[in-house]
């Protein structure tokens, strides 16, 4: 049985998934820092400083301590029950903006792949019509069939 798990652990699929698990776990910290970090402090500031964390409907008050409540975490302290519409904007906008931003950042991945793949070096070889052999480029005629090519 545990020569059977090894194969099975060891197997290139198991492994490139495991891989791809891991890679995208950081590139997934790399996406929430982006947001964090660079795109919600200029968006708050165009914003004016906009909390929504504390944008909420009480549904039933506390028993500990009468309404008003100015904070979310005063109406959860006295025991009201309230929905909190506010926390929930903010994950829509938190998801948008991981959105925007693993967006730009496969993009400009994508971009750069294209770049580093028009790079690539020109053929050296050609493959003969008669034989499909591959041949240098400028080779006349077939050294393997001894055809006469075409001139390029």
């Amino acid at each position: 049985m545990l020569e059977e798990f090894r194969k099975f652990a060891v197997r290139g699929n198991v492994v490139d998934m495991a891989v791809g698990i891991i890679i995208g776990g950081a590139f997934g910290t790399i996406a929430k820092s982006l947001v964090a970090d660079i795109l919600s402090p200029p968006l708050g500031l165009l914003l004016g400083n906009v909390d929504f964390n504390d944008l909420f409907w009480v549904i039933k008050t506390g028993v500990t301590t009468p309404p008003p409540y100015v904070t979310l975490a005063d109406a959860q302290s006295a025991g009201a029950v309230t929905i909190n519409y506010g926390v929930f904007l903010n994950n829509i906008l938190s998801f948008l903006l991981v959105a925007v931003a693993m967006f730009l950042l496969v993009r400009m991945i994508n971009r750069l792949q294209r770049q580093e793949e028009s790079r690539a070096p020109a053929p050296t070889t050609k493959t003969c019509p008669h034989c499909a052999t591959e041949i240098p480029l400028a080779a006349q005629k077939c050294p393997h069939c001894t055809s006469v090519l075409a001139a390029a």
